[in-house]
């Protein structure tokens, strides 16, 4: 089994999942309007179309075995003619999640549906995605996707038996391939925790947090691993992530605290020391440093939004 890794750790922890699966197939001219409803992924299997967003100029060709996730950035338009005036989705799939538009054999195909996140920590995700990301299917980095999109187009068009269950497990995996094609196309000056996994040196250190979050990480020992010197790497680290090592150790540790008092009833204290503190206090000081209130009282919050 693979070891832990920081986007596995985050996708984990934002409980991660695709839902509302669907299919378009077309023909002729057509428009259809989308809402905005979270992270929205799409795969063109056949034939060609253009993707807007509304509210902005910029419109992309897309062809087979394209795909793209969309980032809580407004409704979005795919169409054959940017010309058309478009029909609304709610309409077309209020009772069907397989449509087909125009008479002719259709030599269009899109599938897709949306990727939900736990909303106590989406924005963990969320800011370091830009609102459209478009992966080309042709590049030679796209293999892993071209493959999915064959077994997502075979589990769609034959309708076997677990085959919607199948379908979603492949389109997280989709999900997961997209942001790793994107994250090998970003260049060296994009900076947050996720671009930094590309930084050999600063990903290491990023890495082994992630791996040992419950360990008294030194400063020193992950500027060595990194091949760094102490202020050179605490530099770089701060420049790339946003905060210094510790610091985001500690804001890691929190975040998995916070799952953790919404969905277990650990004690405080067992809570604490599963994460590597020695005592409750420290804990709880910690906490409420990150988060803003006390874990006793976020966990009372949370019970009664249940």
């Amino acid at each position: 089994m693979p070891a832990a890794d920081p986007l596995s750790d985050v996708l984990s922890l934002l409980s991660a999942k695709s839902l509302l699966s669907a299919s378009l197939r077309a023909s002729g001219d057509w428009s259809v309007r989308f809402p905005s409803e979270g992270i929205k992924f799409n795969a063109v299997l056949e034939g060609t179309c253009v993707i807007s967003i509304e509210g902005s100029n910029e419109r992309i060709s897309l062809k087979a075995g394209d795909c793209f996730l969309l980032t809580n950035c407004g409704s979005y338009i795919l169409c054959s003619d940017p010309a058309m005036q478009p029909i609304e989705a709610r309409d077309i799939f209020s009772h069907d999640t397989n449509v087909r538009l125009g008479d002719d054999v259709p030599g269009f195909h899109v599938i897709g549906g949306r990727i939900t996140l736990d909303e106590s920590d989406a924005a963990l995700l969320l800011r370091q995605l830009p609102p459209l990301v478009h992966i080309n299917g042709g590049l030679s980095e796209s293999e892993g996707i071209r493959w999915l999109l064959s077994r997502l187009s075979r589990e769609w068009s034959l309708g076997l038996p677990g085959g919607a269950l199948a379908f979603d497990h492949l389109a997280q995996l989709l999900f997961v391939e997209v942001i790793r094609v994107w994250l090998r196309s970003m260049p060296a000056s994009a900076d947050g925790w996720l671009q930094a996994l590309n930084d050999r040196r600063i990903g290491i250190a990023v890495q082994l947090l992630h791996r040992e979050p419950t360990r008294a990480w030194q400063l020193e020992e992950l500027a060595d691993a990194a091949g760094m010197s102490r202020s050179n790497f605490a530099l770089q680290f701060k420049k790339l992530v946003g905060v210094s090592p510790l610091d985001y150790l500690v804001r890691w540790r929190m975040r998995l605290a916070a799952k953790a008092l919404r969905n277990s009833a650990d004690s405080i204290s067992a809570l604490a020391f599963s994460l590597g503190y020695r005592s409750e206090s420290a804990f709880s000081n910690a906490f409420k440093r990150v988060t803003g209130v006390a874990p006793h009282h976020y966990r009372l919050k949370h019970q009664r939004r249940i």
